[in-house]
């Protein structure tokens, strides 16, 4: 049982949506309750699951010795292996996923525009990001990376907004673009490994000795490059970012959570996953474009987040400069302080999880406001920007109207600024700690981030929720018990593990010391 469990947690989703088609001939396809509750039950017992994995999960022991790993041959000629494992990287990223999908569905309640295509590719989407987290065969996790364009480009361009098809046209050519670069990268490891494989952890050992150059330029550099392009567009990465903030804004609300919440962290996954075993030496040499990289993330992020008007551009662009912290963390896995090193790379993946939290009660909250004032505008835009706006209300002091609303965005926005006891706090910390003892004038510029998260956010709260009430939301109302469903365990995980971030470093801290160990060799 205990190995069947991983298997269960990918294809699961896959038996429901198979299941909501016999449903859609039983009972029509109108009937959309059915399909709503089969998504919801799917994605309660993968939560479940993947409760009771985190339950019996030992983070003491490698991927190779846990008890859960699944090793079978699948296509035996060309040495490729259906190969699962988890250990302290993947397994905040299946809690994180499996949390996030159950309350997406909640959250996509009123969908009713064809149900059934949008539960169905929503719980395949799940599969595929469930997939990559537990995959160990680098062709494996390949076909899941690449399984979940196509859910994706369809619930952005069929259920997104004014402007879906040019924002899923656009996601979908990012990422297959960065992804032809991944396929060569990975059919170079095959080609010069011995023997040749996929197998993660064998390469792990043998692509060290890759000694080969293609038109004057090393091997493992070329597979360095092709990969951090794959990851880079995903995260995403200075100056691949581009796709990111269109693809939020058109997206449904529950598609932007998954976007932010889970899709951007499997950029920062993959480096760490493949590249920084894989190619050591290569990471060392990288290390400073890399924190350049997440700092340049960090500001250009946050500067453009000032910039907007819509709420839900700013929360997109504040995503951009909160994943250059992971990158900054990532960086510092070269510090000559081990404590440093430790403390970058486990505020790397504790900014992944505790961001994938709070950006997604932010874009949940945001969507609220949206249903009830059919708009997210911080400041209503001028004559010349939207003029087919002009003269509408916006919002203003709608604080007293919605306060448990209020209260929760509040919460979040100061969640996400980096307030002290909450858990966007002590990541970012910890990514400064390591980012300061391997790049200190670079960290010291990042630290910049700070400031302009504070601005943000506090401008949007100010306008929104205080001062005089707008006469035009006199009617509005306050959060609902579905959408309190859909919040509250993101508040709660806000709040402990900003008190007590034992539970979760402790699960992280001795893979990130293995990885750190291997970069180190290579110093």
């Amino acid at each position: 049982m205990e190995s069947s469990i991983l298997t269960f947690l990918i294809f699961l989703p896959v038996a429901g949506a198979a299941l909501m088609l016999p449903f859609s001939k039983l009972y029509g396809k109108e009937n959309t309750h059915y399909f709503k509750w089969i998504a919801l039950i799917t994605t309660g017992i993968q939560f479940a699951l993947a409760l009771i994995l985190y339950r019996k999960f030992d983070p003491a022991l490698s991927v190779t010795e846990s008890p859960f790993t699944v090793q079978i041959d699948w296509i035996k000629h060309f040495n490729i292996q259906y190969f699962l494992g988890v250990d302290g990287l993947s397994m905040p990223m299946v809690l994180l996923t499996a949390l996030l999908s159950f309350i997406c569905i909640l959250a996509s309640w009123k969908i009713e525009k064809q149900a059934l295509g949008y539960f169905s590719l929503f719980l395949l989407l799940d599969a595929g990001m469930m997939g990559v987290f537990l995959a160990l065969d680098f062709f494996l996790f390949y076909v899941f990376w690449e399984v979940m364009l196509l859910p994706m480009y369809f619930l952005i361009g069929i259920w997104g907004g004014p402007q879906r098809m040019y924002a899923a046209i656009k996601f979908f050519l990012y990422t297959l673009f960065g992804s032809v670069f991944m396929l060569l990268a990975m059919l170079a490891l095959y080609y010069y490994s011995d023997p040749h494989t996929f197998n993660l952890i064998t390469l792990i050992q043998t692509a060290s000795s890759i000694d080969a150059s293609i038109w004057g330029f090393s091997v493992k550099y070329l597979i360095w490059i092709g990969l951090f392009i794959g990851f880079a567009i995903k995260v995403p990465i200075f100056p691949f970012h581009t796709w990111l903030p269109l693809a939020h804004v058109e997206a449904p609300t529950a598609i932007s959570v998954i976007l932010a919440g889970v899709l951007l962290k499997m950029g920062t996954y993959g480096l760490l996953r493949i590249s920084y075993p894989l190619l050591p030496g290569e990471v060392v040499n990288f290390s400073y474009i890399l924190a350049v990289l997440g700092v340049i993330n960090i500001i250009w992020g946050a500067v453009n987040a000032i910039a907007q008007i819509d709420m839900k551009k700013m929360v997109a662009y504040s995503s951009v400069s909160h994943m250059g912290y992971v990158l900054l963390g990532m960086a510092a896995a070269i510090s000559e302080s081990s404590a440093g090193a430790q403390a970058g790379m486990n505020g790397a993946v504790m900014q992944m999880f505790n961001h994938g939290t709070i950006t997604a009660m932010l874009f949940l909250l945001v969507g609220m406001v949206y249903d009830r004032a059919h708009h997210r505008w911080i400041i209503f835009p001028r004559d010349y920007e939207k003029p087919e706006l002009a003269g509408q209300p916006g919002f203003g002091g709608i604080g007293a109207q919605v306060p448990i609303y209020t209260g929760f965005v509040a919460l979040a926005f100061f969640a996400g600024l980096g307030l002290p006891a909450l858990s966007g706090f002590i990541s970012e910390a910890m990514c400064f700690i390591g980012g300061f003892s391997a790049f200190r004038t670079l960290t010291i510029i990042g630290t910049l981030g700070i400031l302009l998260n504070a601005i943000y956010f506090l401008r949007a709260y100010q306008r929104i929720f205080l001062g005089p009430l707008n006469e035009t939301y006199k009617d509005l109302t306050d959060i609902n018990k579905i959408e309190l469903a859909t919040i509250v365990p993101l508040a709660i995980i806000t709040l402990v593990l900003g008190v007590y971030p034992a539970p979760l470093l402790n699960m992280i801290a001795p893979a990130m010391d293995g990885i750190i160990q291997i970069v180190q060799s290579a110093l």
